[in-house]
């Protein structure tokens, strides 16, 4: 089993506690997003969790308790953009950050770590040209630190318009995403990246960008050094790569404030979701009510043979 921790929060930055608490307890709930007297028993006995992937704008809180994880494999996936705080309110301040990257790095091997520039928006403030100027910044503050970094343009959906309302956007046709790709690629290369992007419709090989995967079996493998089996994640978008995760975290929970944000649907949902945090439950904020049904939820391991 693959477990994502979190395309859906910062659990690193926020809940590393509950998340290192509910390792140790060997389970954890998750509310079906859909259906919330739906939920499942996720068990994180080491002799199912293959490896952890992590998702987030600032691991430091996480990395004090990663060796808690003990033989479990992980990667990270760290989401580092040029925004200020219009856009990232919620988020310290850049240097700051790739101070942290570089930290993060130190302790976790620079294969197991993931820049993300991600997503990329288009305006009167952040144009093309703001956007060359910040991915050099930064590549150039972590270089040597990873291999690999993803891209992807702003996609909006229903909740990032609610979230994104008053902040003036410019749509950018394809000769502006190819332009950008190709500026990002010929940067990443001179400090010795890659560039991906994520689960982006158009096609940008021809400038250097190939269709990458978060949850990506290539990497996977290298880390654990075996071959594995995995299947396409069919509840993600048609243009995603990733391979199948389990998911341990819930919508309406992550601080950050991104106006971009996905997940969130309102700050005031947020504060709600947060006052139901306690750090011991088996629930992210929440907890199980009448009428709630708990079904553990089947695992498979992902090494070949098993």
């Amino acid at each position: 089993m693959i477990l994502s921790v979190s395309r859906r929060t910062d659990i690193p930055q926020y809940y590393s506690d509950w998340f290192f608490n509910r390792m140790k307890e060997g389970f954890l709930y998750v509310k079906n997003p859909m259906n919330s007297h739906q939920v499942s028993k996720i068990m994180l006995s080491p002799d199912l969790v293959d490896l952890v992937v992590f998702w987030t704008k600032n691991p430091a809180p996480m990395m004090r308790r990663i060796g808690e994880l003990g033989e479990i494999p992980y990667y990270i996936q760290f989401t580092l953009t040029g925004y200020g705080r219009d856009i990232e309110p919620g988020l310290p301040d850049k240097h700051e950050l790739i101070r942290i990257f570089r930290e993060t790095a130190e302790t976790a091997g620079r294969d197991r770590m993931v820049w993300r520039y991600d997503p990329v928006l288009f305006n009167e403030r952040y144009p093309a040209e703001y956007h060359f100027r910040a991915f050099e910044a930064i590549a150039e503050g972590i270089c040597g630190c990873t291999d690999k970094v993803v891209i992807s343009f702003l996609d909006c959906y229903g909740k990032t318009k609610r979230n994104m309302r008053g902040i003036p956007l410019n749509t950018p046709d394809e000769e502006t995403m190819r332009r950008t790709g190709e500026t990002f690629v010929k940067t990443a290369e001179k400090y010795g990246m890659t560039v991906e992007s994520c689960a982006e419709s158009l096609d940008l090989s021809e400038v250097g960008v190939r269709h990458g995967s978060c949850v990506d079996p290539a990497m996977i493998e290298r880390i654990m050094g075996v071959p594995i089996r995995v299947r396409k994640d069919k509840n993600q978008r048609p243009e995603c790569g990733c391979v199948e995760s389990v998911e341990t975290g819930a919508y309406d929970t992550c601080l950050c404030g991104c106006k971009y944000c996905y997940a969130n649907d309102s700050e005031g949902a947020v504060m709600r979701r947060r006052a139901e945090y306690d750090v011991h439950s088996p629930l992210l904020c929440g907890r199980v009510e009448e009428g709630d049904r708990i079904t553990v939820r089947r695992m498979s391991r992902i090494l070949t043979g098993e």
